[in-house]
């Protein structure tokens, strides 16, 4: 099966594009063999029923590197679920680095961050990998970029701006204005309790085919 018969559909082009031309697959996993013993362990068949379903979607998609979070997942893959009810939660893929948290899939769906506390980062795994593809489109169109860091973020003018809504924001948010795009990343500020960590990026003077696709 070609890579491009495997890209999952409810995506936009640009996400589509950017799987095919920077993905690749690893392999997706077997959850099924894991199951009798995973129910064993007392972790409920609808929740094993998530994750295989993740994996059947997802598992094995290796991308290029997220700008924040060290980069994201390096393979996005199903684990075992954790508990209690009715907060379930599973891995969504192994970290590249070293890292305080870990990502994982909430129980409505939602790909965050998990480090004791849960900060969901978008509501849906799609959200992610549009992130992570409209930085990789915004890198190349932008010719401007600038980061900010700490309190300037809670200072940025996002007067005329209107939310990108293919990343399905929740603690991180894409911004689109007149000849500009903002990216905030909030997720490691808030699993960490560490403000300091709150970042945004601005990619400015972009022309039209910087906007392709976000036609609003």
């Amino acid at each position: 099966m070609t890579i491009n018969q495997r890209i999952p559909t409810g995506i936009t082009r640009r996400a589509q594009y950017f799987i095919g031309i920077h993905g690749h697959w690893t392999g997706r996993a077997d959850i099924e063999q894991y199951r009798a013993r995973w129910m064993e362990h007392g972790v409920p068949g609808a929740q094993i029923d998530r994750v295989s379903a993740y994996e059947a979607v997802w598992g094995g998609l290796a991308l290029p590197p997220s700008p924040h979070y060290d980069g994201g997942p390096r393979t996005l893959s199903g684990d075992v679920p954790e508990g209690p009810d009715p907060d379930w939660h599973f891995e969504a893929g192994l970290q590249r680095t070293a890292l305080p948290y870990s990502f994982m899939i909430g129980p409505n769906g939602e790909f965050g961050l998990h480090a004791g506390d849960w900060v969901p980062l978008h509501s849906t795994v799609e959200g992610w990998v549009e992130a992570v593809a409209l930085a990789d489109h915004a890198r190349r169109c932008a010719r401007t970029t600038t980061t900010v860091t700490g309190d300037a973020v809670d200072e940025l003018d996002l007067k005329g701006f209107e939310r990108v809504p293919e990343v399905a924001a929740l603690a991180d948010t894409w911004w689109r204005g007149p000849d500009s795009l903002i990216a905030i990343y909030r997720g490691e500020a808030e699993v960490m309790n560490a403000p300091q960590c709150r970042t945004a990026t601005v990619y400015g003077d972009l022309d039209k085919w910087g906007f392709r696709g976000l036609d609003t």
